[in-house]
């Protein structure tokens, strides 16, 4: 299985094409899954920049638009999804190509799942209904070192430790030790992982954004708006949503709204970035160039 990752506007999409059809041309065939966590919705096709048919050049692709916007896609729900295609596709005698930048998604697949129990409903409900601060707080006493990793404003990753440890009895980093289901050992994975020169990342982000709102953003917000959905799913939170949300509401002029979004794109390619560059193995082949060299990087796949 081949694996590429890099932060938004990259250039993955455009490089899992290229080793498909350079594995075409060997008599391979290539299939490109998702692993991006806003391009599983069917309702982000602008705003996650999902590859469209043209783009696509003739490849299959799997798991792009596959979650509707109602129901969030959990890392754990995707991973799930994931291994069922690439079993197919290796069950094809094809070879899956990962893409994407969502780096929980990929390690949820490769290392596995922490079996935690099931959350009392009872429990989950008093947690979620305390004030921010009460929560953190309530966290720095009973798993501290959880408290310790985590910002006093990141209320849902705050929330999700606290109900695991009041629910079960033991710390989430216990749990996370557990992990089970992975793919790691049952695979041969070819990784490559994209970090282009960040003033020319970012400039790609700015450019994309603006593109974004003249090629269907400001409709495709205004739908999801008309389904009236819970501001707290994934879908009403993607980079983008928010923004122009705003400026249909009329909070934001066009202009601040175009910078407020390429600002939050920005700031997500950032934190990629750095997820990408430390958390993956150091061994895994690196790359700084939007035209990365197939031939070096995935020579075991594309030998004749």
């Amino acid at each position: 299985m081949a694996l590429i990752a890099g932060p938004t506007a990259s250039g993955k999409s455009d490089l899992a094409i290229r080793l498909a059809l350079a594995l075409a041309k060997r008599g391979r065939r290539g299939v490109v899954v998702n692993a991006d966590s806003a391009q599983v919705y069917s309702d982000l096709a602008v705003l996650s920049a999902r590859p469209n048919e043209e783009e696509m050049k003739g490849v299959e692709h799997r798991l792009f638009g596959s979650w509707d916007g109602s129901t969030p896609c959990s890392a754990a729900d995707w991973a799930k999804a994931a291994k069922r295609e690439i079993a197919d596709i290796h069950g094809q005698g094809a070879i899956p190509i990962l893409v994407g930048g969502t780096g929980l998604y990929i390690r949820t697949l490769l290392e596995g799942i922490a079996p935690i129990p099931e959350i009392d409903a009872q429990v989950r409900a008093s947690v979620r209904a305390l004030p921010k601060d009460a929560a953190y707080a309530a966290l720095q006493a009973e798993d501290p070192e959880r408290a310790a990793k985590l910002a006093p404003n990141d209320s849902s990753r705050i929330a999700r430790a606290l109900e695991v440890v009041r629910s079960t009895g033991k710390p989430l980093g216990y749990w996370q030790e557990q992990r089970e289901g992975g793919v790691e050992g049952d695979i041969s994975l070819q990784p490559a992982i994209l970090l282009p020169e960040r003033s020319l990342l970012y400039e790609r982000c700015d450019a994309r954004f603006a593109s974004m709102l003249e090629n269907g953003a400001v409709e495709e917000v205004e739908n999801l708006l008309a389904r009236d959905l819970s501001p707290e799913l994934p879908v009403m939170r993607a980079i983008g949503v928010p923004e122009i949300a705003a400026y249909l509401r009329g909070d934001l002029s066009r202009e601040a709204a175009i910078a407020s979004g390429a600002q939050a794109t920005r700031n997500y390619a950032k934190r990629q970035f750095t997820w990408l560059k430390h958390q993956f193995p150091p061994d895994w082949p690196r790359g700084a160039s939007f035209d990365y060299p197939l031939e070096t990087h995935f020579a075991i796949l594309l030998r004749d």
